[in-house]
Order: structure tokens, then C-alpha cells, then sequence
């Protein structure tokens, strides 16, 4: 009878023995936090809040604006990484000059060994510029890295490198339609913009899943900022992150456009509402990046009109249809005055939002509507 437990308490253990290895390892590879430390942040970066991003699925290069006269020696501060489970970080190459920055590449491989994501981390010195207009051109795209399914696109910098200030829900449209080809997504390049490339901003059908998840329609959008995938279901709201970093006193928006509604205007709800109107968002809003405790501040799709902290916006209530290149200008209409010593300290953000379907974050509008926008500027103050 001993013998007999014996055997199957062995059995018992060589079974759970067995499941344990049959346990698949993890095979997510992304960074998901980097970080710096410093013993004196504030020499180096502009605020405490800018030694900390948290880095989105969608997101493979990772960028730190320092100040230009920073006390760090840039070559030698040591990156934090937070990676999924089990994953491991290795780097590529890349240099980083002590004065100037420069760019790392890393990679992440998964548990399994199976996977691997490349990753860039950028360390840009910025000084504010006396140029009294930033230009966008939207020339600068190519097929997201993973899958190649959706484009995304990048910002000229000042000092000739490109950025990856832009955003726009593709990501999200992805998870309801996987099997569509990126033109028909609904942020795509337009080849023949007023002057080169332009934005196509389309609102799609989001087909069955879009229905059973109570999201029929997915507008095109497109703004300075960035999405968050992993809120898109849930929280699509929070999922959109609205503003990059401006040091400049904004005056006017200018740029070209053209817009067509869809036919058939749609409630949340899929139901036809007679007589309305799809109509397109152009707008910006400056506000300030943090509160008065020192918290940073990111407006979302739930408050970036109505936040507190905004300085200022310039909105186009009525965009007209047109259907050939028609140039606009929108006036920022100031809240309050500027702090210069908080903009010369990096203090505010901007965000400009185009979107084809005004109320698309609420899923309503009509399928078909389009806007393309092109050669935009912001006109700013210029500096004494």
C-alpha cells in the first residue's frame, strides 16, 4: 500500500511537472517606460514630468527634448527600460554626442525567443527658434513596421531629423477591420495634394465587430498628439492624447482643404437622421502642460475644448463643402495671456485636429465623409 502512494504522489508530480513546461512563454516584445535619473533633472530636462514616457504599442521611436546649454553629459546618461514580461533588451548601434544627442537603436526579443521589435531613443537638444511660422507638408510617411497594414507620418525638425508628433486612430480601426489594405483605412496619403502629398481623412464603416461593439463608424483623424490602442475599445475617449510641446505664441492657423459629407448621416445608435449633415473638425487649442502642483496635464477627447488649462483656440465652427483646394485661416482666440517665462521653460502644448466626421468620437457622422487637408502653418509671434 506505501509503495502504491508512493507511485502516485510521483505520478502526480511528473503530471504537474508536464503542465508546467507546456506553458507557453510570453511572446510580447515592446517597450513599454523609459526613464532617466538624474541627481539634478532640471539641468537636463525641462521639467520633471519630461525624465518619463510611457511608450505606446503603436510606437517605435522613442524621443527626450533636453535643453541646449544642459549640464549632462548626454553620452554618458543611462536610459531605464520597462519591457513586457520575460522580454530582454539588447542594443543595435547608434551614437550619442555628448552636446548634440543623437539616436540609439535597441531590440527587444520576446520570451520565446520567437519575436523581436527595434526601438529608437532620441535625444534631441532644443532651444526656442525666432521663425515666426512652422510649416506642415505631410510628405513624410511610410507602412507601420509590425504589419504594414496603416501609415503613419512624421514631422520635419528644425535641425533636419524627423519627428513622430503625428497621430491618428488607424491603429484602432485595425482591431474591427484586420483585414482591410491601408488604403482603405481611414487616414491615408493623398498623392496629389494642392502642393505634393496631402492628409485623405475618410469616415469608414467599421463593419460587424464595429456593430457588436456598438462603434459603427471610424472617422479619419489626424492631430498632433498620440493613441493609445489599448483604450481604443474601452475608453475611446482616453485613447487619444492631444499635444505636442510649442514654445512660440500662436496666432493663426492657415492651409487648404477640401470636404465632401456622406450621404447618409448616422446616430450611435446606426439610425438615419433625416435632414442632418455630416460636418468636418479643423480647430487647434494651446494649453498649459501642467497644473499648478506641478502635475503634467495631457488633454484627451473628453476635455480638450473644455479643459481649464487651455489658453486658446482657434476653431473652424463651419467647414463648407468644397470640392476643389480652398484655403482657410482660423485666428487663435485667447483665454488668457501668455506667461513667456512658462513658454520659454517649454510649458505649453499645442495640438492641431483634423477629422472628417466633427462628432466621429462619439461614433455619428456619415460614412463616406471626406476631408484632405494640406501645406498647413502656424503662424506665431515673432520674437523681439
Amino acid at each position: 500500500m506505501k509503495a502504491l502512494r508512493v507511485l502516485a504522489i510521483l505520478l502526480l508530480c511528473l503530471a504537474l511537472s508536464s503542465c508546467f513546461k507546456e506553458e507557453p512563454l510570453n511572446a510580447e516584445c515592446d517597450i513599454t517606460q523609459v526613464s532617466f535619473q538624474l541627481e539634478n533633472p532640471l539641468g537636463t530636462f525641462f521639467s520633471l514630468t519630461d525624465t518619463l514616457q510611457t511608450v505606446n504599442s503603436t510606437d517605435n521611436t522613442v524621443t527626450f527634448n533636453v535643453r541646449r546649454n544642459h549640464e549632462a553629459n548626454l553620452e554618458t546618461l543611462q536610459p531605464r527600460f520597462v519591457l513586457t514580461p520575460g522580454a530582454t533588451l539588447s542594443k543595435l548601434g547608434g551614437e550619442i554626442d555628448p552636446i548634440e544627442g543623437g539616436r540609439q537603436t535597441y531590440r527587444v526579443t520576446s520570451e520565446d525567443g520567437q519575436w523581436h521589435r527595434d526601438y529608437s531613443l532620441q535625444l534631441i537638444p532644443v532651444v526656442r527658434t525666432i521663425e515666426d511660422t512652422v510649416a506642415f507638408d505631410f510628405e513624410h510617411f511610410e507602412l507601420e513596421s509590425q504589419k504594414q497594414k496603416y501609415f503613419i507620418w512624421y514631422n520635419l525638425l528644425p535641425d533636419g531629423t524627423l519627428g513622430n508628433d503625428w497621430a491618428n486612430g488607424n491603429p484602432g480601426f485595425q482591431l474591427s477591420m484586420g483585414s482591410a489594405t491601408p488604403e482603405q483605412y481611414p487616414t491615408v496619403p493623398l498623392i496629389d495634394g494642392f502642393d505634393g502629398h496631402a492628409i485623405q481623412l475618410t469616415t469608414r464603416s467599421t463593419g460587424p465587430f464595429g456593430v457588436l461593439a456598438g462603434k459603427r463608424l471610424a472617422a479619419g483623424n489626424f492631430y498632433l498628439g498620440t493613441f493609445n490602442v489599448t483604450n481604443a475599445l474601452q475608453y475611446p475617449l482616453r485613447a487619444t492624447s492631444f499635444g505636442v510641446v510649442f514654445d512660440r505664441e500662436p496666432i493663426t492657423i492657415t492651409g487648404y482643404y477640401k470636404y465632401q459629407p456622406g450621404r447618409t448621416y448616422q446616430d450611435f445608435n446606426g439610425n438615419t437622421v433625416e435632414g442632418r449633415t455630416d460636418q468636418a473638425a479643423i480647430y487647434a487649442v494651446l494649453y498649459r502642460n501642467h497644473d499648478d502642483k506641478g502635475n503634467e496635464v495631457i488633454l484627451h477627447g473628453d476635455d480638450v475644448k473644455s479643459n481649464p488649462l487651455i489658453v486658446a483656440i482657434a476653431d473652424m465652427a463651419d467647414v463648407p463643402t468644397k470640392a476643389e483646394w480652398t484655403a482657410f485661416s482660423l485666428v487663435f482666440q485667447y483665454k488668457s495671456t501668455i506667461d513667456y517665462e512658462l513658454l520659454a521653460e517649454r510649458g505649453y502644448n499645442l495640438t492641431l485636429v483634423f477629422s472628417s466626421s466633427s462628432e466621429g468620437d462619439k461614433f455619428e457622422g456619415a460614412v463616406g465623409s471626406q476631408l484632405c487637408i494640406d501645406k498647413v502653418r502656424v503662424i506665431c509671434k515673432k520674437e523681439e
